[in-house]
């Protein structure tokens, strides 16, 4: 059987200090949860800041006053139509990084992916993942769990569209698990820094793999922990330094704001590193973000995704999965 050709949609937005979340947007996102309540634009002012001056220490080379370049952030968002109705659902939203050169007065391409947020990685998580485990005395991992979200994603970045709107694909940056043990290895990039390697593999490390992508995980300098970076292909010889750059100064700010006692600890991670969330031996940053409002919304956003994609679309869904081929 043929399958059936879904229709991707792309829009984007800018976000700057002016920026206020569409109805569509998930609300649990990094930049939506800072765009929002009294301190809104002080929020994403200094956000903005601080990824700035993250981007030049780590693009010192020709660059004396650390003020040569701006990332400028745009806000994807993937819409899908399932049956060519017209009647889309949001698939998918990703950050799009560019680079401000101020020297050489030229705008740079960045990486698209970043931050990544998924309705239906919600519906996994918070509904279908927790009803499996519900009165169980051992905790499992449903059947096929994560395969309809991957292939949907690997469909999306091998599809004309995305094609047409990115020059490469994309690069995921997230934090570690607080529940694995890092080690650090001899290998060092210029820009990625130290990379350190697991004790063994986690449940989203397993979840992304079904969206084809790699992990490796890199402390870069000027950080004090490793970040996740999730990729296809070969993440240090596909990118450009200044690409790279614009992924970790951007998710480095989001990890600093969201997890301090991880990313803006006071001590650096050592050769044997396990991340802590009770550590109190951190800096907050001037930036209000509410921690306790994200994790519930996962939850309202996962029934979103049930009764709005996974149920009306069901049998479509199951059988355009079971006949899948990249």
């Amino acid at each position: 059987m043929k399958n059936k050709d879904f229709t991707f949609t792309i829009k984007s937005i800018c976000l700057d200090e002016d920026y206020q979340p569409s109805n569509n947007t998930r609300i649990s996102t990094n930049f939506a949860n800072l765009a929002r309540g009294n301190y809104r634009q002080a929020n994403l002012r200094n956000a903005l800041k601080m990824i700035d001056n993250s981007f030049n220490a780590l693009a010192h080379w020709d660059n004396p006053k650390g003020d040569r370049y701006f990332v400028e952030l745009e806000i994807v968002s993937v819409d899908v139509d399932i049956e060519g109705s017209g009647k889309s659902f949001p698939a998918i939203e990703v950050l799009k990084t560019n680079i401000v050169d101020r020297k050489n007065n030229k705008r740079i391409e960045g990486i698209i992916g970043n931050n990544f947020s998924s309705y239906v990685r919600d519906y996994d998580f918070s509904v279908l993942l927790q009803a499996h485990n519900k009165g169980q005395s051992k905790f499992s991992i449903p059947d096929n769990f994560g395969e309809l979200h991957g292939k949907l994603f690997q469909y999306f970045v091998n599809s004309k569209v995305y094609k047409q709107n990115f020059s490469k694909t994309p690069v995921i940056c997230l934090s570690v698990s607080d529940n694995k043990t890092y080690h650090r290895t001899e290998n060092q990039h210029p820009v990625l820094g130290v990379e350190y390697q697991p004790n063994e593999s986690s449940l989203t490390e397993q979840y992304f793999k079904k969206m084809g992508l790699q992990v490796r995980y890199f402390m870069p300098p000027n950080s004090v922990a490793p970040l996740a970076f999730y990729f296809f292909g070969d993440l240090l010889n596909d990118y450009t330094s200044l690409e790279l750059i614009s992924t970790i100064s951007t998710m480095g700010t989001f990890q600093k704001i969201y997890r301090p006692e991880i990313y803006n600890a006071n001590a650096a991670a050592g050769k044997s590193y396990q991340p802590n969330l009770k550590n109190q031996d951190h800096s907050l940053t001037q930036i209000v973000y509410d921690r306790e409002e994200r994790s519930k919304l996962g939850s309202e956003q996962g029934k979103f995704a049930e009764e709005n994609f996974i149920k009306p679309y069901q049998a479509v869904l199951e059988q355009w999965s079971a006949n899948y081929v990249q």
